[in-house]
């Protein structure tokens, strides 16, 4: 299979799968992406994931980089469409039915079951990308500082990141 087929066919499933958007299918995007296909290194991974996140827009950005480094153009379109389309398709056609049993006690403890899922799920992909990326004791605590930020502060956690570059520029990352 070619590689756009490839990158359709992993990002059409995981498109199934993000309940909760892009972040919790991150560790699936990695393991995709540099272990099976071999398509980019950990630091490649890391990197691509920190502009995804620092880029305006939704954070599924790094599946359309993603396809960038593998196939240019044609692979950034076939992975953003491929990523985009089965899950708008099913959002639509379930959003009716959703709304007309709003009423009902199981659509409740649906939604309830689902949010701890979703924040397992997207801690899950923060370890991948902490994992790649934390090679120093200065690294791990910036890691652990930008959580703490976004879980008990209303600061924006890209202040930490901004921190974090310039310790890096200065050589102490």
């Amino acid at each position: 299979m070619s590689e756009l087929g490839i990158l359709l066919r992993h990002f059409a499933l995981l498109s199934l799968l993000a309940f909760g958007g892009g972040n919790t299918v991150l560790p699936e995007m990695h393991r995709q992406a540099v272990e099976v296909s071999g398509w980019l290194t950990e630091q490649q991974f890391a990197d691509l994931f920190a502009i995804a996140q620092a880029a305006p827009g939704p954070n599924i950005l790094i599946v359309t980089l993603i396809g960038w480094q593998v196939a240019g153009l044609a692979g950034a379109l076939v992975a953003t469409a491929a990523i985009c389309t089965p899950a708008c398709t099913l959002t639509f056609l379930v959003a009716h039915l959703w709304h007309r049993f709003r009423d009902r006690p199981w659509r409740r403890i649906v939604q309830r079951g689902l949010a701890p899922v979703t924040v397992g799920i997207v801690a899950a992909g923060a370890w991948v990308v902490a994992e790649t990326v934390d090679r120093s004791a200065m690294a791990v605590a910036l890691t652990l500082a930008t959580a703490a930020v976004s879980l008990w502060t209303r600061l924006n956690p890209l202040w930490v990141l901004v921190l974090g570059g310039l310790l890096g520029a200065a050589g102490w990352v």
